[in-house]
């Protein structure tokens, strides 16, 4: 088991009552820290209200059970990821540009703090159908995105859309992974670019519909 670092995530002071959303933002990024240390199977609720400087009552009347805190914690993360490829492709009209920017939001991600993106990329809890399923539909959200946004100019049918956007998807968080492995070598702006290099000129092998 990894040990955790044994800061705390900042907590009230005892006997001050926080608002139910700051409380709970408190013990998700709490349970990030020991889910991603430990991983689901070896992680126990009392390390997280350990970690999070709350008893386990309170940490049971925000999440009824491990599971249920797993799921928020995933769904959260699998948001941010979606939201951050969404923002990435509308800041741009620019096919090539969205194309870097969404390459971008990958990379960003798995740099994040924290390594949340481990609980989304590699759950060791991914044969849990309602863990598959928060997983599938971020992918899938990412894929709409890319595919509307940037293939569409490709003057494809949805089904080869959809193929191609499923390509840049899987590049780009496979690119960004690998990345992190070997980031002291290569900064992060050069494998962004890299990585969306070859993707866009994959893309520019199909003939654009409009200027």
């Amino acid at each position: 088991m990894t040990e955790i670092a044994s800061t705390r995530v900042d907590a009230a002071p005892r006997g001050v009552r926080m608002p139910r959303d700051e409380r709970r933002a408190q013990l998700l990024a709490a349970a990030t820290d020991v889910f991603v240390n430990n991983g689901y199977h070896a992680t126990v609720m009392d390390d997280i209200a350990e970690h999070a400087g709350v008893s386990k009552p309170v940490l049971y009347q925000h999440f009824p059970g491990k599971l249920e805190l797993y799921l928020a914690l995933l769904d959260r993360h699998a948001d941010e990821l979606v939201h951050r490829v969404q923002t990435a492709i509308k800041e741009t009209n620019d096919n090539s540009q969205r194309v870097r920017n969404a390459v971008g939001a990958y990379f960003d991600f798995v740099d994040g703090e924290g390594e949340a993106f481990r609980l989304v990329f590699e759950s060791d809890l991914r044969n849990q159908p309602s863990v598959q399923d928060i997983v599938d539909r971020m992918h899938a959200a990412c894929v709409q995105a890319i595919a509307q946004a940037v293939v569409a100019d490709a003057g494809l049918d949805a089904d080869r859309a959809w193929l191609v956007a499923v390509g840049v998807v899987g590049a780009s968080e496979h690119g960004a992974r690998y990345w992190l492995t070997r980031r002291h070598e290569l900064p992060k702006e050069e494998a962004v670019a890299l990585t969306a290099s070859l993707v866009w000129k994959g893309l520019a092998g199909f003939p654009l519909q409009h200027s």
